[in-house]
């Protein structure tokens, strides 16, 4: 490639429909499913989910995301989704056309598992190729769940829930990742470490009391099989079991505000919790919390680096 030597980072994440009508979501569900129809139910259930919560503002966060970190870099930050536009063709385009050399492509997830995400692999190697000769040089980030900034950010986050229900005496943590099908845990036991390894760090950091916190999953998905437990369904009636007057439910995984939030926490976990007897509550999501953005820019700047290296 020709010209000064530019970089400049990619955000990707899932995306989400165009609106809240049912055939635009029928149609981000079948990209979800890799062009697989959804039957007539599960659309349903995903149109009335979606409506409940006013459609998911995981893309209005996600720019903001950029925004913060192109402030924080000085360098050109676009986003880009695997399910919906802006697509990771457009978000590379734009780079591009900003005259960028080399892209630092983070997955908004800080946790990697080739079988889970290799589909952001494949979505950019289709868009370079589709951009040619004016395609810039791109290496996607691995996992950064280790990050110190976005361990400190959580923990935080935990300590201000604990705050507002200092009052209910002791309260357990219950510290969430999406549930997996049990044969991808099997076949990825790193992404599993990963997400337990977090989960760990962060009880430190918070200064939670073994007996206080525990992993668990969340959002299991509709597909046939077995997924990942204990859910954090199974557990409420066991909180309050115990003796527990509340719980906070602490995602570890996700870095915004969207459906497995908003629906799968907001709705349906306080519903469970609320029927054990249980007061709940939700960490606030780190959305564009500076420490996220810190532990960003790291990636950012270690991936370019790896890039410059190559």
């Amino acid at each position: 490639m020709t010209g000064p030597d530019r970089p400049g980072v990619l955000l990707l994440t899932y995306g989400s429909p165009a609106s809240l009508e049912r055939d635009d979501i029928r149609a981000y569900l079948a990209r979800v499913r890799g062009g697989r129809e959804p039957d007539a139910e599960l659309v349903d259930e995903f149109t009335r989910r979606y409506r409940i919560i006013g459609g998911s503002p995981l893309i209005e966060i996600t720019r903001a995301q950029a925004t913060a970190l192109e402030d924080r870099l000085g360098w050109p930050v676009e986003i880009g989704m695997r399910f919906s536009d802006p697509s990771i063709f457009d978000g590379l385009s734009a780079l591009a056309r900003s005259g960028i050399t080399r892209v630092a492509a983070i997955i908004l997830s800080p946790h990697y598992s080739t079988m889970l995400m290799n589909g952001y692999s494949r979505s950019i190697d289709d868009a370079l190729a589709s951009l040619r000769d004016a395609a810039p040089e791109v290496v996607l980030a691995g996992p950064w769940h280790d990050q110190p900034a976005l361990i400190e950010a959580i923990a935080s986050r935990i300590e201000e829930a604990r705050a507002r229900l200092r009052d209910d005496g002791p309260v357990p943590v219950l510290l969430s990742a999406h549930s997996i099908p049990l044969r991808v845990a099997r076949g990825e036991p790193d992404y599993v470490a990963q997400l337990r390894h977090t989960a760990g760090a962060v009880a430190v950091r918070a200064g939670l009391p073994d007996d206080l916190w525990q992993f668990c999953w969340q959002s299991a998905g509709h597909e046939p099989g077995d997924w990942m437990k204990p859910d954090f369904a199974d557990l409420m009636p066991e909180l309050a079991s115990r003796g527990s007057r509340a719980v906070i439910v602490a995602p570890i995984q996700f870095l915004a505000d969207h459906l497995e939030i908003l629906y799968d926490i907001d709705v349906g976990a306080r519903q469970q919790a609320e029927s054990a007897g249980l007061t709940f509550q939700r960490i606030e999501s780190l959305n564009t919390h500076p420490g996220l953005i810190e532990a960003l820019a790291s990636v950012a700047a270690t991936t370019a680096g790896r890039i410059v290296a190559v």
